[in-house]
């Protein structure tokens, strides 16, 4: 037979809020829920933009990607070339590394990440891939594998080049998967200054370039970014209550507005918006009944943790609905869909998820299967 549960509703009261007027002085900006998933603001976020030291987000993914594979060690060291060498010269970010010098790289990401070294950058894609058009290669590979599907990198650094380009939304889904793929790494993107012990000279220090690590407000990454005809832009991670939200905007007409209107972008999503958590893929769902098994219960699960974000305005209803034709017949395999559950917000329709059995159960012998089918003819007992 059918059944249905509602396994809960939530009714949230909040204040009235002024959110749908709210409005980022940027050329194209967007916000996302990290646990949800959830867009809360975009603008303009598909146009195309020059990502400029944004792209070193990438750069640095390549190589924490290819250090989680065993091929490359942070102890491992790479040559400067003169190539590199001529970007700490011409006005560029710099790490200030000198022709020969042996870095290794976990001195080279951190010129990357928190200096914003371009000289860094070249060193480290011709250490691994021989060239940094090569590099550029596994670059936009790498973007193509991870959804970034309006993207095109053309160089390590960001540096102004037609044929590097991206998108708000993009550098979005690359910053998070950074964050969601390589959080032991992600803890660079805070460290708020970088000291190189250079040759031929007193050690630099560097501060790292992001404004809103020094706001005292929870942000802990990203990236900063400029150029003359892209102006100022920022992709910007912030975690509060163990809620985090990400940020990227570009066209930003001022380093003091850049800094301000992320800001604003970050707590707009914080004080308009909450996230719920429906299921945690560490517990169990709900127990379902089971016919001619050797259990009468079987306990359930999603494949991936549920969070939905739920904007503050008014009274609003969140309902999670089991649906499933049970009870469930046995034999039960492990990871069997034995229903659906429904996600409803203000009674729509929002999401439709299988629900999995978490353990098999082994169907009764045949004389128990008489005796219970007995049962179930006289008194209806399952």
């Amino acid at each position: 037979m059918k059944k249905i549960f509602i396994i809960f509703t939530l009714f949230l009261l909040f204040t009235s809020s002024k959110s749908a007027e709210f409005n980022v002085e940027a050329k194209t900006a967007i916000l996302q829920d990290y646990l949800s998933g959830e867009i809360l603001y975009e603008k303009d976020a598909d146009m195309s933009i020059y990502p400029a030291s944004m792209t070193k987000i990438m750069t640095s993914i390549i190589a924490f990607d290819l250090i989680k594979k065993g091929q490359l060690s942070m102890d491992e060291k790479f040559i400067v070339s003169e190539n590199a060498w001529r970007l700490a010269n011409a006005g560029y970010s710099s790490m200030f590394i000198m022709v020969g010098d042996e870095v290794s790289v976990e001195n080279l990401l951190k010129g990357i990440i928190v200096a914003s070294g371009n000289d860094a950058c070249v060193t480290l894609a011709e250490g691994i891939a021989g060239s940094e058009e090569e590099f550029a290669v596994m670059m936009t590979s790498k973007a193509q594998e991870i959804g970034m599907y309006n993207s095109n990198f053309s160089n390590a650094s960001g540096i102004n080049d037609p044929d590097n380009y991206s998108t708000a939304r993009d550098i979005l889904i690359m910053s998070d998967y950074l964050i969601r793929n390589y959080p032991e790494y992600y803890t660079y993107f805070a460290e708020k200054e970088f000291t190189w012990d250079r040759t031929g000279g007193d050690p630099i220090t560097q501060g790292n370039r992001n404004p809103l690590l020094y706001k005292n407000m929870g942000v802990d990454g990203i990236k900063t970014g400029y150029l003359a005809v892209e102006k100022y832009s920022l992709a910007s991670s912030i975690i509060r209550n163990g809620r985090r939200l990400i940020a990227v905007g570009s066209g930003f007409n001022s380093k003091k507005a850049r800094s301000k209107q992320s800001a604003r972008l970050l707590t707009y999503g914080l004080t308009n918006f909450d996230t719920i958590e429906i299921y945690n893929k560490n517990n169990s769902f709900q127990d379902i009944d089971v016919w001619l098994g050797k259990k009468n219960k079987v306990k359930t699960h999603f494949s991936k943790n549920i969070y939905k974000t739920i904007q503050k305005a008014r009274l609003r209803n969140l309902k999670v609905v089991l649906n499933y034709d049970g009870p469930i017949k046995a034999p039960i395999a492990k990871n069997q869909n034995v229903g659906v559950v429904n996600i409803y917000y203000k009674d729509e329709l929002i999401e439709t998820l299988d629900l999995l059995a978490s353990e098999s159960i082994e169907e009764v012998n045949k004389f128990t299967k008489l005796i219970r089918s007995i049962n179930f003819l006289i008194w209806g007992d399952v």
